[in-house]
């Protein structure tokens, strides 16, 4: 089994889209969380330890785990997906876009 974590700003369209496409993937467990204060399901410490792949949809929010998580992030890589924020939630470039970048992990 992985643990997949996607993570954006708000948890609102792009990281909920993801924890969707993924939600029943045989062998995969899926979460989702934003680095915003204001997001819907912020990460975590305990997000982080639980993921095996943490994706994140821009560099911005690497910055910010790398900043706020530091120990939970020893020995992981983080994933970015260069993925702007200018899709709602279940959009078909979106989703498109998700498994394309994806796929290469999986």
């Amino acid at each position: 089994m992985s643990n997949l974590l996607f993570i954006c700003s708000r948890n609102q369209w792009r990281s909920p889209t993801a924890e969707q496409i993924w939600r029943r993937t045989p062998g995969v467990n899926v979460r989702s969380a934003g680095t915003s204060p204001s997001a819907r399901r912020r990460v975590s410490a305990a997000d982080l330890r639980w993921a095996d792949l943490v994706f994140v949809m821009e560099h911005q929010h690497k910055t910010r785990l790398k900043a706020d998580f530091a120990a939970e992030l020893v020995g992981k890589t983080i994933h970015v997906l260069d993925i702007p924020d200018e899709y709602q939630y279940m959009d078909p470039e979106l989703i498109e876009l998700l498994e394309s970048a994806v796929s290469p992990w999986l």
